[in-house]
């Protein structure tokens, strides 16, 4: 069984594009067809300028997750490549969270009008509030290498009991502070 984890992953990766593609198709084609047969009286050219501008996003997400994630078999059917894993954290999970929330304001739109894509504003508010969030978190975790006096009992406010002295004075058990 060599390979059987990349196996795994390439079946897993296809799996999870042709539904995220199968997703974009039925909510874009849901789009088009809801504007052009239902509500044909509210749309206009800025309706279509408005849904082409807010959701190449998510047509450029969509595209480059099928690029990094689709698996590559050589012309025996051999895997040669099982792509990168789309359950990844970081940046993918980003990704993700902007295509769906995109196709999530393409199908309001669809059903409420124009008004809905002031939804999309969330995008790059998510985008400040991890970024601010990552910062801060690197800026705590790099505020301890700095060095200098161990201030973590007055910072906390709690007091070392003697039992918790002694112990540590003899190498025993450390007491974490939080």
């Amino acid at each position: 069984m060599a390979q059987k984890a990349a196996k795994q992953l390439a079946v897993r990766n296809a799996a999870t594009l042709k539904r995220a593609h199968l997703i974009s198709v039925g909510i874009n084609a849901g789009f088009i067809g809801l504007r052009l047969i239902l509500f044909r009286s509210s749309c206009t050219r800025a309706t279509y300028l408005l849904y082409f501008a807010l959701s190449l996003p998510a047509f450029i997400i969509e595209f480059w997750l099928q690029t990094i994630g689709w698996p590559a078999y050589a012309p025996n059917g051999e895997l040669k490549k099982s792509g990168e894993d789309l359950d990844a954290k970081g940046l993918t999970e980003y990704m993700w969270d902007v295509l769906y929330w995109s196709w999530g304001c393409t199908a309001v739109a669809s059903v409420f009008g124009d008004r809905a894509w002031y939804l999309w504003i969330a995008i790059p508010l998510y985008s400040a509030w991890l970024a601010y969030s990552t910062l801060g978190g690197i800026r705590n975790g790099m505020a301890g290498m700095a060095g200098g006096t161990d201030n973590s009992n007055m910072q906390n406010g709690a007091e070392t009991s003697n039992r918790q002295k002694k112990l540590e004075k003899r190498g025993g058990q450390k007491t974490q502070y939080r």
